[in-house]
């Protein structure tokens, strides 16, 4: 982990400044030799974009000053991502979490908010210790007040050899058809993102001393871990959330330059551990791995893993194979089935395969992928370990113990906790008693439902930057995904969620993650990232 002389340091940084020498030693000596100046990135900040901003529909003087400000200062702005992503943040290890609570508070005390405090959420209901949450209070005597959500952590990198570039250092490279994108675990997963938000709204102080909106912020780290918590936080925080009218979220565009209003629907997802072990089976290794010549008389306790873990599913992996799994699972309504069979037309299954670096997808047809992606169920396998873990050469071991990662996507009316309880009793039936299944958590699904005058703030932006989109109906969808929309509209705050904006990144959870800095045809860059979330606040205050 990185000590706090780091915080600092990219804190100072964030506003413009460097890691200073002490005040003795600037003015030590008269004759010392000038700082070199500081390397400009030369970032265009409309790129080869070839969509532009309708002006006559910025009819706020002040928020046209606020896009000139974000011109002038992209260079800052996108080092700032670079300082952003250079910081660790994985949650599964805890690599860099603290570190990066206190970063987000001191992002929030640079934007002025009265309140930006670190809380330590202690023990959680899965028995895991919950990372810090961040929470923020910016009081601008303003009539309106939103609700901002973030995550601070990351996904692990798995296999640094696949990168371009080093995970952490935040590179700009070409990557057609953009000549600039930053690489970078958490680039569009979700920093890019965030730091776009926090570039947007530095500059609206900047130019106009405060904003438009009151906002409350929470910020978790514990994202990548099932948000366990954000759901300690809220259980035991909601007052902190009084007056709050809508979650305000960001957006983006496909690589045809297509954008959307999301009414922050989020699927299931329950997340269990199954271990197969000697010592509970009564056979093979009961204390610890042997030799693996003594395969020739004892009994593995990884195949057996391995023979019980696929009985849970079909051959090809693509069905749960589990009594009951789907009988709460409620059929697709009418105007989804309409709205993707409009959507398909636009899908192109082998350039959207080649971007996302798969061969192909399960479904060769652009409305059942479609279906499948947004609203389909899945039993993964994330990983899975024991014995000889070591990349090439060789090492006969016999494990004692085999533990498998496993993700499980369900929709409505289907429930974590029942879908865990029915892994369980179909490993008994299936002669597997002995295997345990550990649940680490649970994220239900919520339907999204686009209410509200956040939604019409934001079409009214997407208009403006020219990006097509299909007008949103207000019938209740949902999106591919998780995240815990639930804990802010559904089961402990019920407030509307919309997210819209520009621009584009790519790879979450893979090698090379990116964030589109500069544009290109159909698609913005970063600086109008930062235009369009300012426009929405200015559009949702009536001061647009």
């Amino acid at each position: 982990m990185r000590n706090h002389l780091f915080i600092l340091g990219a804190l100072i940084a964030i506003v413009g400044g460097t890691m200073a020498c002490s005040k003795s030693t600037e003015v030590s000596s008269a004759a010392a030799a000038p700082a070199p100046a500081k390397k400009k990135l030369g970032i265009r900040p409309a790129g080869d974009e070839e969509l532009k901003i309708d002006m006559s529909a910025v009819k706020s003087e002040e928020l046209k000053k606020i896009y000139a400000h974000i011109d002038e200062h992209i260079d800052e702005h996108v080092e700032n991502l670079q300082r952003w992503i250079q910081q660790p943040s994985i949650s599964n290890s805890g690599e860099g979490i603290p570190e990066s609570a206190e970063m987000v508070k001191g992002f929030f005390e640079q934007l002025g908010c009265q309140e930006s405090k670190v809380y330590d959420v202690g023990l959680t209901e899965f028995g895991s210790q919950a990372n810090p949450v961040v929470y923020a209070k910016c009081d601008e005597g303003a009539p309106h007040t939103l609700l901002v959500y973030w995550m601070y952590d990351t996904m692990p990198v798995t296999q640094p050899d696949v990168w371009v570039a080093p995970p952490f250092e935040g590179r700009l490279v070409e990557q057609a058809p953009f000549k600039k994108v930053m690489i970078g675990r958490g680039a569009t997963n979700t920093k890019g993102p965030q730091m776009a938000m926090w570039n947007s709204l530095m500059s609206i102080k900047a130019v106009s001393g405060k904003l438009p909106v009151n906002l409350i912020v929470i910020a978790e780290g514990d994202e990548e871990r099932m948000s366990i918590g954000a759901r300690q936080f809220m259980k035991t925080h909601a007052d902190l959330f009084q007056g709050v009218e809508a979650l305000w979220q960001d957006g983006g565009q496909s690589y045809s330059g297509r954008g959307g209003i999301s009414g922050g629907g989020s699927e299931g997802c329950v997340y269990v551990e199954i271990t197969t072990s000697g010592t509970k089976w009564g056979r093979g290794p009961t204390v610890s791995d042997i030799h693996g010549g003594n395969k020739r008389s004892v009994d593995s306790p990884a195949w057996r893993h391995i023979k019980a873990v696929s009985s849970l599913v079909s051959m090809d992996g693509n069905k749960a194979m589990i009594d009951g799994f789907y009988d709460n699972l409620k059929p697709l309504p009418p105007a989804i089935l309409e709205s993707t069979e409009m959507a398909g037309k636009f899908i192109d299954l082998p350039t959207a395969a080649k971007n996302l670096g798969v061969a192909r997808f399960i479904a060769d047809d652009p409305v059942t992928y479609l279906r499948m992606q947004s609203y389909g169920t899945s039993f993964n396998i994330d990983g899975i370990w024991g014995g000889n873990m070591y990349a090439g050469g060789a090492g006969a071991i016999l494990p004692n113990k085999i533990t498998s990662k496993h993700n499980i996507r369900y929709q409505p009316n289907m429930e974590g906790f029942d879908l865990v309880e029915k892994i369980r009793k179909q490993l008994v039936k299936n002669g597997y008693p002995d295997i345990e299944v550990k649940m680490i958590g649970d994220v239900p699904w919520r339907l999204a439902s686009i209410k509200g005058d956040l939604p019409p703030a934001q079409m009214r932006m997407l208009e403006a930057f020219d990006v097509p989109y299909s007008k949103p109906k207000e019938l209740e969808t949902m999106t591919g995904g998780y995240w815990p929309a639930y804990l802010f509209g559904k089961d402990i705050l019920n407030i509307p969620i919309s997210g819209a904006g520009v621009g584009m990144g790519g790879r979450a959870h893979a090698a090379n993650e990116f964030m589109v800095i500069e544009g290109a045809g159909k698609v913005y860059g970063y600086a109008a990232q930062e235009k369009a979330l300012a426009t929405v606040l200015y559009n949702y205050a009536g001061k647009n």
